[in-house]
């Protein structure tokens, strides 16, 4: 009879009591272009331009300023706002070049665009060039929402998993709200001249895994959407 050593025990203890990365997430799941949060609420992310103020004259920076402060006075719910650096990815540019490399027939040229390659990587290495997006997350959160009843809204807020499971036409009727809150954002950046495109899924899980990974991300590039096993909430 074989005879388990006090070391394996203690082991194995010590990986039961170690808790998941994914269990100090928020994030529940990603469906229909909208991240469902642990806590039951939704949340859509925005892709937005950015507006070049040293580019305009005084007259031109106050009216942006002014329409900004009229956008925020008219909201009836919170928006939240990130600025994302990455370090300039130049990877595929530079793949597509040793393409046209190796498919040059002139000695010259092919040599000429391998030097580019080289001067190109070594000018984003040497001047650590950045690349920057601009995120707008648009929420609902069903217990904060005021025409929801004091019951509907408490239990919210104490048993946010039965939120979570509910069937399809809760999960739509919540999308329907947020989907009205993201017309409003879209028109109002719309009127200041920011253009904005909400992400798709795909789009959603490749932005939350190069954030979380951002080392990863680097060397393993995400698989198709359709390739990624997603458990179904019942």
């Amino acid at each position: 009879m074989p005879v388990k050593s006090n070391t394996t025990k203690k082991v194995r203890k010590k990986n039961k009591g170690k808790a998941s990365t994914q269990e100090y997430l928020h994030i529940a799941e990603i469906r229909d272009n909208v991240v469902v949060l642990k806590s039951g609420s939704l949340r859509a992310v925005l892709l937005v331009s950015s507006v070049n103020l040293a580019l305009k004259s005084e007259e031109e920076q106050e009216a942006t300023f002014q329409s900004f402060m009229m956008f925020l006075n008219s909201l009836s719910f919170p928006l939240q706002i990130v600025v994302q650096s990455r370090k300039l990815d130049i990877d595929n540019y530079r793949e597509s070049l040793k393409k046209k490399a190796e498919e040059q027939t002139n000695d010259l040229l092919r040599q000429q665009t391998l030097s580019y390659i080289e001067f190109i990587s070594e000018l984003v290495s040497l001047g650590e060039i950045m690349s920057k997006k601009f995120y707008v997350v648009v929420p609902y959160d069903p217990a904060q929402d005021q025409r929801s009843g004091f019951f509907d809204r408490l239990s919210a807020i104490f048993m946010p998993e039965t939120i979570i499971k509910l069937r399809e036409d809760k999960f739509r009727k919540y999308k329907y709200e947020l989907e009205k809150r993201i017309d409003l954002v879209m028109g109002s950046l719309m009127s200041m001249g920011i253009t904005s495109v909400q992400l798709d899924t795909a789009s959603l899980i490749e932005l939350y895994y190069n954030t979380y990974n951002p080392d990863i991300a680097k060397n393993e590039k995400l698989p198709e959407v359709d390739d990624l096993a997603v458990e179904d909430v019942k």
